[in-house]
């Protein structure tokens, strides 16, 4: 007994030496902060202040807004990584299970007798509580424990990482389907002018003032424009279900959804690129991976150290189920095992040698993954620039267009122009509003993209 007692202690004594895991998470944190470069503002805005967060409500539209809350709730690949944290939630309450003791009931019933007769026959009965405990003997079991915790905090940041990206999807793929729509609209109505340009053409062309080569590019023109109505009504069908399939609906492209695209929120503010760090889910995840890729290291040091166990046994043994529990045929045992490695050939070496392997690998992504998100943000703020000066361009565009078309139509009235002059006008002015159109669905996309990259709550 007091044997058993001096190896408790001295467990505890050599448990207090292991590495703290406040120690072994700033050795981490530093590593992660180490193997980026520092930037203080972005290269390409000014903007500052905190992040936008509900960003889906910026664009001031409830059927945007419904859509995205089904698609986070119903999105099957969001129920399989949903799952996916469960399980990794479960391994790490096994693991940190590890560090309390285990306590197992048993019994059993054992009858002998002779074959002949069974005067002598006997029943023994046995009742006992075995409790058996590893004692944490460098901190390899709380460090396997911390990994798997660290593990799970990862995949919840992945989990939200993969709403914020359902969600952002689902914008996209509605502001898609808008646009296909519209175009198709655009298209039908340019068939119709095209049509009746063919008949002023054929016209000409059987009194003798048009030539078959106008004839034949007139058609031509109609053949493309009807090609490109259909490429339009394939590209909307499928920009729906693509929408369908986000909101785990059966892709049957009937979904009805708006017939003009939302108003162009105000950008965000972008805060500066050290707060990335802190507020994009999926960076997040990736510094997690490295502070449970050096508890690794340290699980895999500790288990070439000896391990110390504990067991201990109560229980009682009779023939009379009444008299089991009696103190006269109760018993007790406590015991204790040290098992120290003495040769594996190399296994735990290189156990340690893979772990800090791994170590490096983490690290490496993490600034990877953090050098994609700053080029996510930098593309995007220099994007919004360059679309809110080509949609500025195009807008004039269209003004000028319809300002050509508004003194064409003056003309033909008063009989200064043909028809066909009209016609052509107006067709240019179509075209100059399917261009704002491009351009305005481009610029939610971008607002989308940008909200994405900084990590903003939808």
């Amino acid at each position: 007994m007091k044997k058993a007692l001096l190896l408790i202690l001295t467990a505890l004594v050599v448990q207090s030496c292991a590495t703290p895991q406040s120690e072994i998470s700033a050795s981490a944190s530093e590593a992660a902060k180490g193997s980026l470069p520092e930037r203080d503002a972005w290269q390409s805005a000014l903007q500052a202040g905190a992040v936008q967060v509900s960003w889906i409500a910026s664009f001031k539209d409830p059927q945007l807004t419904a859509l995205v809350e089904e698609a986070v709730e119903k999105n099957l690949n969001l129920q399989v990584a949903s799952a996916n944290l469960d399980r990794a939630r479960a391994l790490a309450r096994q693991a940190g299970a590890s560090l309390s003791p285990t306590v197992d009931l048993s019994s059993n019933a054992n009858r002998s007798g002779g074959v002949e007769s069974s005067a002598n026959n006997a029943t023994a009965l046995n009742l006992g509580l075995q409790v058996s405990w590893e004692a944490d003997l460098w901190g390899r079991i709380s460090s396997g424990a911390a990994q798997a915790t660290l593990s799970a905090q990862a995949a919840e940041a992945d989990f939200l990482f993969a709403q914020y990206s359902i969600a952002a999807n689902t914008a996209l793929a509605y502001f898609a389907a808008i646009e296909a729509h519209i175009q198709e609209q655009n298209s039908q109505e340019t068939i119709r002018l095209l049509e009746r340009t063919l008949k002023i053409v054929q016209a000409q062309y059987d009194e003798g003032m048009a030539s078959a080569q106008d004839l034949a590019l007139t058609r031509s023109d109609m053949a493309v424009a009807r090609e490109r109505n259909q490429a339009l009504i394939n590209s909307k069908s499928t920009g729906l279900r693509s929408l369908e399939l986000l909101l785990g609906r059966y892709p049957s492209a009937d979904l009805v959804i708006r017939q003009a695209l939302p108003a162009l929120p105000a950008p965000p503010p972008a805060g500066a690129p050290a707060e990335l760090l802190e507020r994009r889910p999926d960076l997040v995840a990736a510094e997690r991976r490295i502070a449970a890729a050096f508890n690794a290291v340290e699980t895999a040091k500790a288990a070439r150290l000896p391990s110390l166990s504990l067991t201990g046994n109560l229980g009682g043994a009779s023939s009379d189920l009444s008299n089991l529990l009696n103190p006269a045929n109760v018993a007790w045992s406590l015991g204790s095992s040290l098992l120290a490695p003495l040769i594996d050939g190399g296994r735990r070496l290189e156990a340690v040698n893979s772990a800090n392997a791994d170590q490096q690998a983490a690290i490496a992504q993490y600034a990877d993954a953090a050098l994609n998100a700053f080029g996510d943000v930098e593309n995007s703020l220099e994007q919004g620039e360059g679309l809110a000066i080509r949609l500025s361009a195009l807008k004039e565009s269209e003004a000028q267009a319809r300002k050509a078309y508004t003194i064409a139509e003056i003309l033909h009235k008063e009989g200064e122009s043909s028809l066909l002059d009209l016609l052509t006008v107006q067709q240019r002015l179509i075209t100059a509003q399917s261009s704002v159109t491009s351009m305005e669905r481009a610029s939610l996309q971008q607002r989308v993209g940008l909200n994405l990259a900084l990590g903003g709550s939808w």
